[in-house]
Order: structure tokens, then sequence, then C-alpha cells
């Protein structure tokens, strides 16, 4: 029965992480697109979004992380067998990957309110989308451990991809389009 508590709140805990780093990184969008807004528009916007970035990393996503880590270590220490699988180190691997990218994201929030840091509204939008492509693969792995058909996975995790870049290129043509019909 410990190991369902441990694994709903391992599960809960992700939800939120990755919820919090998905509108964080939508954030820094806004925070971008800011610096084209007319004073005292810009000064305004990012003092708003500053505060809502330190406020959504440090009290949503980063108790989201520790709760989703602390409760895996727990799970491992409970069912210590789930460490001969394979399908398990690829996901603590991806895992490891993701709390690099967690820090990484803070490290952003601070030189953006430093205004050390000079990312496009765009490629803030591209660099959204490295933890949809990771919670994809983890699923997967999480869902059919062993069992997880290389082939397929590797095909559909592909075309997903490969359909996130269309669709954001296409989204860019569409907002520049939209920009340039506003300004004629």
């Amino acid at each position: 029965m410990t190991y369902f508590w441990f694994k709903s709140f391992h599960i809960i805990g992700m939800v939120v992480w990755f919820a919090g780093l998905f509108y964080l990184v939508r954030l820094f969008v806004y925070h971008a697109e800011a610096e084209d807004k007319p004073e005292p528009a810009r000064s305004i916007l990012k003092e708003q979004y500053e505060l809502m970035e330190k406020r959504l990393y440090g009290i949503i996503t980063t108790p989201g992380m520790v709760v989703t880590v602390v409760m895996a270590i727990a799970l491992l220490i409970i069912e210590p067998s789930l460490l001969k699988d394979i399908w398990l180190h690829l996901k603590l691997g991806l895992v490891a990957v993701l709390i690099a990218y967690h820090f990484y994201c803070g490290r952003i929030m601070r030189q953006l309110a430093a205004n050390k840091i000079r990312f496009t509204s765009q490629q803030f939008r591209s660099f959204n989308e490295v933890p949809t492509v990771l919670l994809l693969v983890i699923v997967l792995l999480a869902v059919f451990k062993n069992s997880l058909p290389l082939n397929t996975a590797i095909a559909v995790i592909g075309s997903f991809v490969v359909g996130m870049i269309v669709f954001f290129q296409l989204y860019a043509l569409h907002r520049q389009k939209n920009t340039q019909q506003v300004l004629s």
C-alpha cells in the first residue's frame, strides 16, 4: 500500500513540476516580447513577469520537482529491484536532463531580471518544447517499461518533433503576417 501512496505523490509532483516548467517558459516568451513595448508599458510588464516567474519557480515548480524526486527515491527504497530494469536507467537519465533544464530555467529567470539575456520570444517558444519531448519519452518508458517497441517509439517521437517544428514555423509565419497587417 505504501508503494501506491509514494507512486501517487510521485505522479502528482510530476504533473505540478511539468505544469510549472511549461508556464515558466511561456512567461519568458512574454517577458522577451515586453522588450518591444514602449515605456512605461515595458517596465511595468517586465516587473510583473519577473514577479510571476519568481513565484512560479519558487512556490510551484521547484516544490513539484522536489516532491517528484523524493517520491521516486522512496519508491526505489521500497522496491530496489526496479534498479535492475534498463528502462528505469533510461528514465533516470532523462530526469537528470530535466533537472538540468529546471535549473537552467532558474538561471534564465535571473538573467532576464538583470537584462543579461537576449533570447527572442521565438527562441523561448522552441525552448519550451524540450520538456514536452522529455515528458513524451519518460511517459512511454514508464508505461511500456522493458517492452517499449523501440522502432515505433522512435517513429512516434520523431514524428512528434517534426510536427512541432512544422507547427511552430507555420505559427511564426502567421504571427509575422498578422504583425504586418497591423502595421499596414
